[in-house]
């Protein structure tokens, strides 16, 4: 609609340029004259002034219902110009405003169009969102495949995923393997191996094999619209910054309609110009002093900031907890399914009277047969080594004690380390000592058997995610003292901070003495914390920014201020990197929205007029013009701050 009424301003107004004195006195040409001709700037100035400046007035008279601002001035620029033009027209001794009245509507249409391109421009993350879901899917009934549209799929329905297909709504896979790209919601390019109860979720890229999968989530609760109805919301919210400039438009009004007026009451005291030079004076002021620039200086770049966010698998639920981020000095991390992947893997083996290789194969053959968690954890590290296991035969499982069976010709067992003192084997003193290293470090400790001894110890622990490292260090190069606090014992505690490099830690903290925790941490000073978003809800309500981690397919967590969806704990220095870019993107914006007016306000009410220095209306509306595109490129700049190493 700008865009339209600009360019046809822009038609009517090169006639009324052509045929204004100043431009023929400016390049010394001579119009052409015809009957009528005196009428022609007029007629177009009047159909620009309404057809053009509508959007304006409009708007002012909202704001007198309200609270006024940019849409005020703008309105009362243009009709003044407008009615003391016509009246000159009409017979009033004096010059006319024509020229000036159609470029500033021009100048503000134009602006209006950059804004509102800027805008749109910063919130088509969320059209490319919605365009990631197919509208068609093959639903399974009765052996055959019928093509349904996805909004008529409810919970349970079965529907087959081709080789190449978007996945078109969250579900479980019940039949098949396939490498999966999920890149649009954690950013990560490589596939991910989906197999049978495993989650996939809607707008997924499927790779070479065919997925059968259970419908598991609908409409509004899939991942994919949580994430849209995230996004639209961060962007729609105000934040403290957004009422600050708005508080600051509000008295830059009030402040140009004062001075404005005064600039008239005292150039027509004064005499000089008359009142045609007092209008002039009046009306520059009023375009110069302009909150444009101020109404458009926090959106874009809260926008910009919340989009960037949304492309590195950051969703801002609560914007102004996001600008608090920047002044965060500790952040405290849930250990378990946060700083680690809660999931046990095998931290260390001691053997005696075997080859580790060989106990790990003896033992992952076993293991392999039974479902225990522990037990899968031994055989994923010989699929990590790329072990070949052994057949084995006469399996048994041993309520409370382990599983046994024989292997290469050899009955083994493989358990829990009192299965041994029941059993009377020997236990070397070697392995005994490797028990106690193990016991101290508060991993779980697995046994490996024969007819005779224990020959190897398998020491499992909860797995450190591979970016928690690097996460850790990242904070404490920022200068933000990082704080564990966990449920597990001692032992566990002081093991995972050690290997983590976190001098402050908290064991055996229960999920409902967290938040308490958080609120001690906080009297200190300002606290982020990074919970899992289910069990750590209070905690993460209590403290200053609450992000939830472990969101890779339920970004819906209320309690959290930030969702990192990519479940790594590095997102969160990304969230504290950008949200201090963001402040200062903002306090920047605010200062070259308003800080030109310092010089701009006195020039316009032609403070600097003994010295032959004016700003016409029109010049006035190009100076505002220019702040409004520097804020407007200065909020753009914001998406070239790299977040990731």
């Amino acid at each position: 609609m700008f865009q339209r009424r600009f360019l046809v301003c822009l038609l009517l107004t090169l006639p009324v340029l052509y045929l204004s004195p100043m431009f023929q006195m400016w390049f010394n040409y001579q119009a052409i004259q015809f009957a009528g001709v005196a009428w022609v700037t007029p007629i177009l100035s009047t159909v620009i002034y309404w057809y053009g400046g509508w959007v304006f007035l409009h708007g002012a008279w909202a704001e007198l219902h309200g609270k006024i601002g940019m849409m005020t001035l703008v309105a009362l620029a243009i009709t003044v110009s407008y009615v003391y033009s016509l009246a000159v027209s009409f017979g009033l001794p004096g010059d006319s405003f024509y020229m000036e009245l159609v470029t500033l509507v021009d100048i503000m249409l134009l602006g209006h169009w950059i804004e509102m391109t800027s805008v749109q421009g910063a919130s088509r993350a969320l059209e490319h969102l919605a365009k990631l879901v197919p509208a068609v899917a093959h639903q399974q009934v009765n052996g055959r495949i019928e093509d349904v549209q996805v909004s008529a799929l409810t919970e349970g329905d079965r529907i087959l995923i081709r080789p190449g297909e978007q996945v078109p709504i969250d579900g479980e896979v019940i039949e098949g393997t396939s490498s999966v790209n999920e890149a649009f919601l954690t950013g990560e390019s490589r596939p991910v191996v989906k197999k049978t109860s495993d989650e996939v979720v809607a707008g997924a890229v499927n790779g070479e094999g065919a997925l059968t999968i259970k419908v598991i989530r609908t409409g509004d609760k899939t991942t994919l619209s949580q994430i849209m109805r995230l996004v639209e919301e961060a962007q729609a919210s105000k934040s403290q910054y957004q009422t600050l400039a708005d508080r600051l438009a509000y008295w830059l009004t009030l402040i140009a309609i004062g001075v404005s007026t005064l600039t008239f009451i005292v150039w027509l005291s004064i005499g000089t110009g008359g009142l045609t030079f007092a209008i002039n004076r009046a009306v520059t002021v009023l375009v110069i002093t302009c909150p444009h620039a101020l109404g458009l200086a926090i959106p874009l770049v809260t926008i910009n900031a919340t989009a960037m966010a949304a492309k590195n698998g950051i969703l801002v639920r609560n914007r102004e907890a996001f600008e608090r981020a920047r002044g965060i000095k500790t952040i405290a991390f849930d250990k378990t399914g946060t700083l680690t992947e809660g999931k046990f893997g095998v931290k260390e083996i001691y053997t005696d009277g075997i080859d580790e290789p060989q106990a790990l194969i003896i033992a992952a053959s076993l293991e392999s047969l039974s479902e225990h968690p522990l037990g899968q954890s031994i055989v994923l590290e010989a699929n990590h080594r790329q072990s070949q296991l052994a057949k084995a035969s006469d399996f048994k499982a041993v309520p409370g004690q382990g599983v046994e069976g024989v292997v290469n010709g050899r009955r083994y067992r493989v358990g829990r380390p009192e299965w041994v003192q029941e059993l009377k084997l020997q236990f070397p003193p070697a392995l005994r000592s490797g028990l106690q290293a193990s016991e101290s470090r508060g991993e779980s400790a697995i046994v490996l058997m024969d007819d005779k001894q224990v020959l190897a110890i398998f020491g499992l622990a909860d797995q450190i995610r591979p970016s928690a490292r690097a996460a850790v260090a990242k904070l404490q190069q920022m200068g933000v003292q990082v704080v564990m606090i966990t449920g597990d014992a001692e032992a566990v505690a002081k093991t995972v901070a050690a290997d983590l490099k976190i001098d402050r830690y908290y064991a055996r903290v229960l999920p409902q003495d967290k938040a308490a925790l958080i609120h001690q941490l906080k009297a200190e000073q300002p606290i982020a914390f990074v919970g899992d978003g289910i069990n750590d809800a209070p905690a993460l309500t209590e403290a200053d920014l609450g992000l939830a981690i472990g969101a890779g397919t339920n970004v819906a967590i209320e309690s959290a201020d930030l969702v990192l969806i990519k479940s790594d704990p590095l997102d969160a220095t990304y969230a504290l990197k950008l949200a201090k870019a963001t402040y200062s993107k903002m306090t920047q914006n605010l200062f070259w929205a308003t800080g030109y007016n310092v010089i701009g306000i006195p020039l316009a009410a032609g403070i600097a007029a003994p010295f032959g220095i004016l700003l016409t209306p029109a010049i006035g509306a190009i100076l505002m013009s220019v702040s409004t595109v520097v804020v407007s490129i200065n909020a753009m700049l914001l998406r070239r701050i790299k977040l990731t190493d």
